[in-house]
């Protein structure tokens, strides 16, 4: 399949130049349709653009390649040359390609060399600064780079197959620390032989790559959201109001906070933009103005804990800061004043489409349901 994909996207590019000097084919703008030596595998070029068409409709329609000879051997350059022109490409350098490859810089340059001279086309071009793509070079890296993810996630894919013993979970940072992270007893119980490994980040993993078996993601009900990609599902376990909470201490040296648009006389901790606070007070119809103000903080943990020394306001969920609200470090502001209606946002669990029902991930869903259920059933998402 993706050996087709490469031979194609060369075609289309216009390195059938190179094909047509191969096999001394006459007049150098003449039209694609050649018939060359069958022997020698090289596809009938006047067949391309329906070849080219069944194989982009679907790729992983096996049908398409049983009885079909492979590429030719002159369609197909090296792949050590591939990888180092397509590494050169993304990363803008041969030093920055042959460290990610460990290669020798100058191995590297042989490889480039070789590649040019395979297509007949020059593709990278020197100048004083480093090394630019000609055009050539950006259209036939555009096209072959979707050809090298193939292979790289088929691998990925064909290595993971059968790994049923790890549970490699990504989530925010304040789930994993203040829930999730206090539950991995009830979590291993539920996954006896599974490992676990719990990275807090925010950010997403590539899961094509299989950094993650399921990410742990909080959505806001008010903020327009991307569509996941397609290979891509996910289910809401919680959900829980978005909150702005400071300390009692904070509360009694500062003016009282009756409604939303009081907060803007306050001291507003931020994470790593002011963009959240924004977004929450124009939901509640608070006019920001020309932006708000306060410390970034970076991290919703580094905000929560900034608002129970008294340094400001923060905003937060009852999921992660139960504990705090319990024990009374923190203060729920606006709690049962209609000027603050509920802000829901929502805790949910990301995972590849092909691997949902894997055992490990699926009981990992199920426990996450279930403990959600029994320990905070006022967070239970509707049906």
């Amino acid at each position: 399949m993706v050996n087709d994909l490469l031979v194609l996207q060369i075609a289309e590019i216009g390195f059938c130049q190179s094909f047509k000097r191969t096999n001394n084919c006459v007049a150098k703008n003449a039209p694609m349709q050649l018939d060359f030596d069958e022997n020698r595998a090289v596809y009938c070029l006047c067949h391309f653009d329906e070849r080219r068409r069944q194989v982009l409709a679907d790729p992983t329609d096996s049908s398409l390649y049983l009885g079909q000879q492979p590429p030719a051997r002159k369609s197909l350059p090296p792949f050590e040359g591939l990888r180092a022109f397509d590494a050169v490409a993304r990363l803008g350098g041969v030093r920055k390609a042959a460290k990610w490859l460990d290669r020798d810089h100058a191995v590297l340059s042989r490889h480039l060399r070789k590649l040019e001279e395979w297509v007949g086309i020059a593709l990278i071009e020197r100048v004083p600064t480093g090394l630019v793509l000609t055009e050539a070079g950006k259209d036939y890296h555009a096209s072959i780079a979707k050809s090298l993810d193939a292979i790289s996630y088929a691998t990925l894919d064909l290595m993971n197959q059968g790994i049923h013993h790890q549970l490699m979970i990504w989530s925010t940072p304040g789930f994993a620390q203040q829930w999730l992270s206090r539950r991995l007893a009830s979590l291993e119980k539920a996954n006896k032989g599974v490992e676990i490994e719990l990275k807090p980040s925010v950010t997403e993993p590539d899961f094509l790559s299989h950094e993650a078996n399921a990410d742990i993601r909080f959505w806001s009900s008010y903020e327009d959201l991307d569509e996941l990609p397609a290979h891509l599902r996910y289910q809401t376990f919680a959900e829980s109001p978005i909150i702005p909470v400071a300390s009692p201490d904070y509360l009694e040296r500062h003016p009282e906070i009756t409604s939303p648009s009081d907060l803007l006389a306050h001291q507003l901790l931020h994470e790593n933009t002011t963009r959240t606070w924004e977004l929450w007070l124009t939901s509640l119809g608070v006019d920001c103005g020309s932006g708000l103000k306060g410390p970034r903080l970076w991290q919703g943990n580094l905000t929560t804990d900034a608002a129970r020394d008294g340094r400001g306001i923060a905003l937060t969920n009852p999921m992660v800061a139960s504990k705090h609200l319990s024990r009374g470090d923190l203060v729920w502001i606006g709690k049962d004043n209609p000027a603050f209606p509920p802000r829901p946002g929502y805790y949910v669990l990301i995972a590849r489409r092909d691997r949902w029902d894997e055992a490990s991930l699926r009981r990992f869903r199920t426990w996450l349901a279930g403990t959600v259920a029994k320990d905070m059933p006022e967070l239970v998402p509707a049906a």
